[in-house]
């Protein structure tokens, strides 16, 4: 596309537009004719960024197309339409953006995991501190499975929802700082290792994944999403590429929010699982594939629901219009 060519062939429509915008007061036949161009600036304004991305004739038409909406409008797109685009498109689009970063994170976190198990579990002095060997027995016999129906359903969901969640908040709210991710990522590795070299020591290994794989799947997952969602943050104003450092914080920020949703729902629901779910006795095969769904329903949202919505040039952010510009351009 000839940008300078595309703008000076609408030129007259963005002009028009402009001045309707400006008007106080409309009779019909204005309103009816503002709402047109607000139309046809849209659409091209959509044109402009899918063929271009951000460039200073799409930056004029956005800043143009907002003083119309307002003007139109007067309040913000209506709430039901709001809340289903956030969920059908900026939220599998925020994950989608991550998707690598968190696979990273789940490989580092199994590596770490796997390690700690092994030298906790090989060296009888570092098991030792752990526990005297009563203690351990008793844990690894009973206290271990017992956690999981020490509550009622619904108050064991609630506990661990907010747990889950806290430890996500962390690696979200203090993700900035590039140092919190990786000391939350691997004190929950050092976490899940040490217990399963306490499993394994009383050849107890199987009881441990048959109690975790339920709920874990998407437990797990979803901390590693909230890990990389706080790397995102980091590396924006490390590497923010052609933007500032402030835009790329402004647009990865708003972004977050996003991914937020999507771990709230998430965690929740793997919550669900645990409390509802791990503890029953029913065959190992039904309690592992309800966890099994409950991740696939999420790497559905994350994998194929996102990718769909970034080829529309979903990001995660606010849709262009609703942001507005991002640099000043002459008016």
């Amino acid at each position: 596309m000839d940008l300078d060519a595309y703008a000076s062939a609408h030129a007259a429509e963005w002009d028009r537009l402009e001045a309707l915008a400006r008007r106080r007061r409309f009779d019909g036949r204005d309103a009816d004719e503002l709402i047109e161009h607000y139309q046809a600036g849209a659409s091209q304004l959509s044109a402009i960024s899918t063929t271009a991305g951000q460039v200073p004739q799409g930056e004029r038409l956005s800043v143009l197309l907002s003083r119309a909406r307002l003007r139109f409008t007067g309040a913000t797109a209506e709430p039901v339409a709001q809340l289903a685009r956030y969920a059908t498109r900026e939220v599998p689009a925020a994950l989608f953006r991550i998707r690598w970063m968190t696979i990273a994170v789940a490989i580092v976190f199994a590596v770490a995991a796997a390690l700690y198990a092994v030298w906790v579990g090989s060296n009888p002095a570092v098991l030792a501190t752990l526990g005297d060997y009563e203690t351990l027995r008793r844990y690894a016999q009973q206290d271990f499975v017992n956690y999981y129906s020490e509550s009622s359903e619904a108050s064991f969901a609630g506990q661990v929802w907010v747990n889950n969640a806290w430890i996500a908040a962390q690696s979200v709210a203090f993700g900035i700082s590039g140092f919190w991710v990786p000391f939350v990522v691997l004190q929950n590795a050092q976490g899940v290792g040490q217990s399963a070299a306490i499993m394994a020591e009383f050849d107890r290994l199987d009881v441990f994944f048959l109690n975790i794989a339920p709920h874990g799947q998407l437990e797990l997952y979803s901390v590693f999403v909230a890990a990389a969602a706080g790397l995102m943050i980091f590396w924006a104003w490390v590497a923010p590429g052609s933007r500032t450092r402030l835009q790329a914080l402004a647009e990865d920020g708003r972004a977050l929010f996003a991914v937020i949703g999507g771990l709230v729902v998430g965690l929740l629901v793997s919550g669900v699982v645990e409390g509802f779910v791990t503890r029953q006795e029913w065959p190992h095969a039904i309690r592992i594939g309800i966890g099994t769904l409950a991740l696939a329903w999420f790497l559905w949202m994350q994998w194929i629901v996102g990718r769909a919505a970034a080829r529309e040039g979903e990001t995660g952010d606010l849709d262009p219009i609703s942001r507005g510009a991002r640099v000043v351009v002459a008016d």
